[in-house]
């Protein structure tokens, strides 16, 4: 199947359909597995006032627990999180300077890894519990979902309602860092078998916790002329 065009959602946010290969996610899902089991395992997150995350959450290099970011996992079982493996950054990089058509400075420290199963929801926030502007790489695995990406001032419209899929790549970063997004449906059964994940979604998002460096090439007016010469430049979209 020939893979979507790539396509400019809002100022730094992009979507690339189809960017990892299957082999590639299905390395991915046999990691995910592994790091699933510890040393801090998958869980579903507890909230604050007592709710309960409907997707169930691995992390690597950094701990997320609302609303912060801790090497030891103390809501859970008191030990530290995996590392982050240099392979995944590597990964996080070549995916923000194909999404933004150049190399980018950048080093994520973290990963959180999401399991939604049918009936998993994510609702409107905003990812700011990190101490650096870099952009946020997300990548998805398994069953499509409706990813619904909004603006940085509220959880309402305007929004755009984008369907992942499998292999699909999401980056957002510059002047759409901080908007509100979301998962309001996962779609049972629209997964492929051979990435080694029966059922479900899995959605890897990398992202930087510690401000080591700046990210001049992230900001407004170069994200925006990143793109728009990289989609001008591409007309069938990326192939895989």
């Amino acid at each position: 199947m020939i893979p979507l065009p790539m396509r400019e959602i809002a100022p730094g946010a992009v979507h690339v359909p189809g960017w990892l290969t299957l082999d590639e996610q299905r390395r991915l899902v046999r990691e995910c597995r592994e790091w699933a089991r510890g040393p801090v395992p998958i869980r579903h997150t507890v909230l604050p006032g007592g709710g309960v995350m409907s997707v169930r959450t691995v992390c690597l290099g950094w701990h997320w627990q609302p609303y912060r970011y801790t090497r030891v996992a103390h809501d859970v079982n008191g030990r530290q999180v995996a590392e982050l493996p240099g392979w995944l950054a590597d990964l996080g990089r070549r995916a923000l300077a194909d999404a933004y058509g150049h190399s980018v400075a950048y080093e994520p420290d973290t990963a959180l890894i999401n399991f939604y199963d049918g009936q998993a929801r994510m609702g409107m926030h905003q990812d700011k519990d990190e101490r650096s502007d870099a952009p946020v790489v997300s990548l998805s695995i398994g069953d499509s979902c409706l990813f619904r990406f909004g603006n940085p001032q509220t959880r309402g419209r305007p929004y755009t309602d984008v369907r992942l899929a499998s292999g699909d790549l999401f980056v957002f970063g510059g002047p759409s860092r901080f908007a509100y997004h979301g998962v309001p449906k996962v779609y049972p059964g629209t997964g492929d078998p051979a990435t080694g994940l029966a059922s479900g979604r899995l959605n890897l998002t990398l992202r930087v916790t510690r401000p080591a460096v700046t990210y001049p090439n992230s900001s407004s007016d170069s994200v925006r002329r990143s793109v728009r010469s990289t989609l001008a430049g591409s007309s069938s979209g990326p192939s895989t």
